[in-house]
């Protein structure tokens, strides 16, 4: 979808000048109008939000510049305006930066400097809106409204979040890795009575298991071997706000057992304390694994599950929300023009075709990933297909690992694919291997905790 700049002028002929210089240099699809009231209703019906930049004349019939400018900031204030003018005088461009203007151009308007102004509202824009996402994420402010596409598929569970975050009830998200649980654990916190309070992600597979108390719970000084001072712990530190146990299926055991405490008692005991503290936390949890599973093969426990369970949450994955997926990319072609100081970019028909017809297995974090390559690595102001790389194979040959000559195939010897936990199984032992036995290189390498590879080592001996 073509970004779109509205060019707002009693004078066709400028707007004519103007058009064809931001659609040659920058790629615009241009819009016109040759008054403010006019600007206003066009921007009123562009319900997709294509209007990305306003030019506005401050000299107009019907309704003139500053009148438009003030009705623009109070109705549509995320759209960067710029500003022309005939005048020269420095005390009336500064009116319009304070009325909210993003630049100002003197008549006549010289291309270069257009195009250099129009870049730099649009870069401008961007760094805005991404401040607002980081201040929002650390705020604990974000609400389902800041969630970006919400394809129809969603909304049943986005409904479902709503009602939950009116309660305290510990809610279970489910599904593939790289959906988007914990953004939506934050709209869910964001949307309760405890938005603005900490809101503190742990994730539970990355926690070594001899530090997973100490991490979850604190410690006192001395304790143990290397507590040289007293750790509050996530729980804690997410006091009167909500904690998020990200991959809680990979807790061990005995960290089970406590979190089943903390449940059921609202209170932790730090390392070494001697002493349960109270906390105030509204757990919520999620998993790409099925627990049902892992509750049959002795490695989550059932009571706790039930403890979690109470309101079941399951995220479609991105291919099942297709509407998502082109302003998923803009969102993050938008984001990756702040934090890498690079121009904003627009997406061919061609390349939003090709978005839309990947099966994306990876999910959002994967379009994520793949866009942020694109928009490092392209020269062009519109990002096109041969600006998108992605790893896909058939069943048939395809290889997820290969060093050394030594590879591990996604399919068995008859052509069908291999369950999950065979893969997991052989990944595992071909990380071991390849950091000769050294479990915490393998581990920091997979992205999971030592105690879950000892675990799998364990089940696949059994």
């Amino acid at each position: 979808m073509s970004q779109t700049v509205l060019i707002v002028d009693d004078d066709a002929s400028t707007r004519k000048t103007l058009g064809m210089l931001l659609v040659k240099k920058m790629g615009f699809k241009v819009m016109e109008a040759e008054n403010g009231k006019d600007a206003l209703s066009i921007v009123e019906r562009d319900q997709a939000n294509t209007i990305k930049l306003i030019v506005l004349d401050i000299n107009m019939p019907v309704m003139g510049g500053l009148q438009t400018l003030r009705s623009l900031q109070e109705r549509f204030p995320a759209i960067p305006v710029i500003m022309l003018t005939a005048s020269q005088d420095i005390d009336d461009a500064v009116q319009l930066m304070k009325q909210g203007a993003t630049d100002f151009l003197t008549k006549p308007i010289e291309p270069e400097r257009m195009v250099v102004s129009a870049q730099n509202a649009m870069k401008i824009n961007a760094l805005s809106r991404e401040v607002s996402r980081l201040k929002r994420h650390s705020s604990g402010t974000m609400k389902f409204s800041n969630l970006i596409g919400c394809d129809h598929g969603l909304q049943p569970v986005i409904r479902t979040g709503v009602k939950a975050a009116t309660s305290n009830i510990p809610v279970l998200i489910t599904g593939e890795t790289g959906v988007g649980k914990e953004v939506f654990a934050r709209a869910i916190h964001g949307e309760s009575d405890r938005s603005g309070a900490p809101c503190v992600a742990v994730n539970c597979g990355a926690i070594p298991e001899k530090l997973v108390e100490s991490t979850l719970f604190g410690h006192e000084k001395g304790a143990f071997t290397g507590a040289v001072s007293k750790a509050a712990g996530k729980f804690r530190e997410a006091d009167g706000g909500t904690i998020f146990l990200d991959e809680v299926g990979d807790l061990p055991l005995e960290a089970q057992v406590k979190l089943l405490r903390v449940l059921q008692e609202k209170e932790i005991e730090p390392v070494g304390a001697g002493q349960s503290v109270p906390v105030n936390v509204r757990i919520i949890s999620a998993t790409h694994r099925n627990l049902e599973h892992e509750i049959r093969a002795g490695n989550f426990r059932e009571d706790l599950y039930f403890r979690l369970n109470v309101l079941p949450l399951t995220l479609p994955p991105l291919r099942e929300r297709q509407a998502d997926i082109i302003p998923l990319a803009q969102h993050f072609i938008s984001r990756f023009s702040a934090s890498e100081n690079r121009a904003l970019k627009d997406l061919s028909p061609q390349a939003e075709q090709l978005l839309q017809a990947h099966n994306w297995p990876g999910n959002v974090r994967e379009l994520e990933n793949i866009v942020h390559r694109a928009m490092v690595l392209s020269d062009h102001l519109t990002l096109d297909v041969d600006d998108f790389v992605f790893t896909q194979q058939s069943p048939t040959d395809a290889v997820a690992v290969i060093n050394d000559g030594q590879s591990i195939q996604v399919v068995d010897g008859s052509g069908s694919l291999k369950t999950i936990q065979q893969l997991e199984e052989e990944i595992i032992r071909f990380a071991i291997q390849h950091h000769q036995n050294n479990i915490t290189k393998a581990a920091s390498d997979l992205g999971i905790g030592k105690a879950t590879i000892y675990r799998k080592i364990k089940e696949a001996r059994s």
